[in-house]
């Protein structure tokens, strides 16, 4: 299949899923989508950070058994790994998949764990982007057509214009928060007393990597401790790249 027609494909089924499941949200949307056009066919990506176990919730009462891909960087707070087997246990997550880096590539283009100030961008590319192509090629090939992300329009400039379901290059991208609000994650927090991440009392909104993740002012945009003082928004994994390919440095 060629770039072109893969994309066809993905925003045709975009839109098809739109018409039938695009006026739900939450638990709701992943129950029909995965009951009714998914099942089997559906991963979720998860950082495991500041709200991460909202959409663990939904998506371990909607079905266990769904993938979780957990892109373990090798530069997380420790507190977010044991965060991960935390939520792992309590919702009682059947098929938690930790992908990480190549060690050969670190060794070559990172090897004493400062490329994060020195290019942020290749930093995220070959601790994140690139471990994450290779699964998500891996999973296509076995049959994977969806992919459940947790973005949330109030998250950043960036990410406001997000709808629940969207084409990517090879798959359909499901946002179940997508139209959620920062009240609405606060909420179903305490509603259903979930385990917070730990770093969270301490002024972090939004967890990624150490060395490029600082505490939030309050009122402030969530991911602005997120690669603070750079240009920097995105990681890039949510980025579209050539269909069926794993990008490499």
């Amino acid at each position: 299949m060629t770039n072109s027609t893969a994309q066809f494909c993905s925003e045709s089924e975009a839109a098809r899923l739109r018409g039938l499941y695009g006026h739900l949200s939450g638990t709701s949307l992943l129950d029909a989508l995965v009951t009714k056009e998914l099942g089997g066919k559906i991963m979720l990506s998860s950082s495991f950070g500041a709200e991460s176990a909202v959409l663990l919730d939904m998506v371990a009462k909607v079905d266990p058994t769904i993938p979780v891909i957990f892109l373990d960087t090798r530069r997380l707070f420790g507190e977010t790994l044991r965060y991960q087997k935390t939520l792992t246990d309590h919702f009682g997550l059947e098929d938690v998949r930790i992908v990480s880096p190549d060690d050969g590539v670190l060794l070559r283009l990172d090897p004493d764990d400062m490329l994060f100030n020195e290019d942020p961008d290749k930093c995220c590319h070959i601790r994140k982007v690139q471990p994450l192509d290779k699964m998500m090629n891996k999973m296509g090939n076995l049959g994977f057509r969806a992919w459940i992300t947790g973005r949330k329009n109030f998250q950043s400039a960036i990410r406001s214009g997000l709808s629940t379901i969207e084409a990517d290059t090879d798959f359909i991208k499901i946002n179940p928060l997508a139209d959620w609000t920062g009240d609405d994650i606060k909420q179903a927090f305490l509603a259903k007393n979930l385990p917070p991440h730990p770093l969270v009392a301490d002024g972090f909104k939004s967890i990624g990597c150490m060395p490029c993740t600082s505490r939030v002012a309050e009122g402030a945009d969530p991911r602005s401790g997120r690669w603070a003082g750079k240009a920097k928004t995105e990681c890039g994994i949510h980025l579209r790249r050539p269909s069926g390919l794993v990008t490499s440095i």
